[in-house]
């Protein structure tokens, strides 16, 4: 017999996105082919899946680390690679994905209702995507980015119209045995069922689902036997129906007893928010068919009632009872029905972009006594994983970037001077002002030469617009000076 699993860790990773490449065309006869390098493929998604035959977790139990394909490289000659397979986990209705300090990420109900766990890198870019007018033929490709990878908690939690509550061997999963086609181990097991029985039950013209939760004992709340392990299985059902077993022999034991610590541990462990305890609506008084049983129905159905719960005797071995508790059960169970609110269609929520949000913040960095600064944002950070650091034209393609963007422009609001450190997605520069974005073409831009090449890396000051302004004149010097009885002064 399968074990049945409910709860685990999985340490999910999307796939990272392929490399793009840096490739020149090159054909006989044809010397300035041009840039060709493909994309990257993005990385596959770690996707969850609900699968109606899908009942436990048990497979994530003993593989628990679950990734999705990485994204392929591109290639020259405009190939891009491939996208990254996707991984897709299959669970069953009713399973609640968490990160480990609690916080929901998914609740998953319904048949092929799909979630995607984690999302999978974008594909670099290659230098072919990256040409433009001013910049012909970049000598460098952005890399992929990874794809996201974190613990994630899988807890699964039984989805059914009636739960059945109790002590150990109460004669719950016998119930479910004789009111559908559910076939539970059944025996006189000196402790508890240690999975959770589900069974299809149709009354009349109602069908509903019942779950038989494993037998809590007083302190199950509190971690005390399997509780906290099968109260879970509970918080979804629309009645609880508390089974009271009229035969027992263990001293100390009795029908009002058992309620009252049945009660205590519902309360304990759902608290204000679930109110289990204003679930459990009926009583079976099952067993009825041992004599010294029988006699103890009229003792204790006055106290059950007075309680305000509906009290059914019940033998689950001679099937006594158990039509007129179905029907009650179906009554219970289209009463609540009717009390949900009507299912509306998603609508589509749509909000736009403040005025004043430019994509990203700065924020004084504490760890540097000299000064520093840390940028926040989904784009600054995404263009620093792309940007691989070992090419200078790829760095000065960065900076272009940041500064089309804002950031140096906020830094220089912030305080920040030449030489303070300023971290972006988890790496630290020495920040120092680059050229504006745009002012000069590739090959005029503080002297652009070779290919991967960006003398602004190593440029000792900025170049700043007068002497921008100097270099254009000289250069128009030599024409413009042929003009009869123009001099210097007459230029612009």
């Amino acid at each position: 017999m399968a074990a049945f699993v409910d709860r685990v860790v999985v340490h999910v990773a999307a796939g990272n996105g392929g490399h793009g490449v840096s490739s020149i065309h090159r054909e006989k006869f044809k010397p300035l082919g041009g840039p060709d390098g493909g994309n990257g493929g993005d990385g596959g998604d770690v996707v969850l899946e609900v699968d109606p035959s899908v009942h436990t977790l048990l497979d994530f139990h003993h593989r628990p680390h679950q990734k999705a394909d990485n994204g392929r490289p591109g290639e020259g000659s405009n190939r891009h690679g491939g996208k990254g397979e996707d991984r897709v986990l299959r669970v069953p209705a009713g399973t609640v994905v968490s990160t480990p300090d609690g916080r929901v990420i998914a609740d998953l109900v319904g048949a092929g209702t799909r979630v995607v766990l984690a999302k999978g890198g974008r594909g670099g870019l290659g230098n072919a995507a990256l040409a433009n007018a001013r910049r012909k033929a970049p000598g460098f490709a952005l890399l992929g980015e990874p794809g996201e990878a974190f613990d994630a908690v899988i807890e699964l939690k039984s989805i059914a119209d009636v739960g059945l509550v109790g002590f150990p061997s109460a004669g719950k999963s016998s119930l479910i045995a004789a009111m559908s086609s559910a076939r539970p181990k059944i025996a006189d097991y000196p402790f508890t069922t240690l999975v959770p029985n589900l069974g299809v039950i149709r009354s009349g013209d109602t069908v509903y689902t019942m779950a038989d939760v494993p037998g809590l004992i007083p302190g199950a709340s509190t971690g005390k036997g399997l509780g906290v392990q099968f109260l879970r299985h509970v918080e979804r059902c629309a009645v609880l129906v508390h089974v009271v077993d009229m035969a027992t022999m263990e001293p100390g034991r009795d029908p009002e007893s058992d309620i009252e610590a049945l009660e205590h541990e519902l309360a304990e462990y759902g608290g204000d928010e679930l109110d289990l305890v204003g679930r459990l609506r009926i009583a079976v008084l099952n067993k009825i068919d041992v004599p010294d049983a029988r006699e103890l129905v009229d003792l204790v159905r006055a106290g059950l009632e007075e309680r305000g719960l509906a009290v059914h005797p019940v033998s689950a071995a001679t099937g006594e009872g158990l039509r007129e508790f179905g029907f009650a059960l179906a009554a219970a169970v289209e009463e609540h029905r009717a009390s949900l609110p009507a299912m509306e269609p998603a609508r589509v929520t749509v909000t736009p972009k403040a005025v004043d949000d430019s994509g990203f913040t700065v924020e004084r960095d504490t760890e540097f006594d000299t000064g520093g600064f840390i940028v926040h944002g989904v784009r600054p950070e995404r263009w620093v994983r792309q940007t691989d650091f070992s090419n200078d034209e790829a760095v000065g393609f960065l900076a272009d970037r940041l500064n089309r963007l804002g950031v140096e422009e906020a830094l220089a609001k912030a305080g920040a001077v030449t030489g303070d450190a300023v971290t972006i997605g988890g790496v630290t520069f020495d920040w120092v002002p680059s050229l504006p974005a745009g002012t000069l073409s590739a090959e005029e831009a503080a002297g652009l030469g070779g290919r991967g090449t960006d003398s602004r890396i190593d440029a000792p000051h900025r170049v700043r617009a007068e002497e921008r302004l100097a270099a254009k004149r000289a250069r128009r010097v030599p024409y413009e000076l042929s003009e009869p009885g123009w001099t210097e002064e007459d230029l612009p």
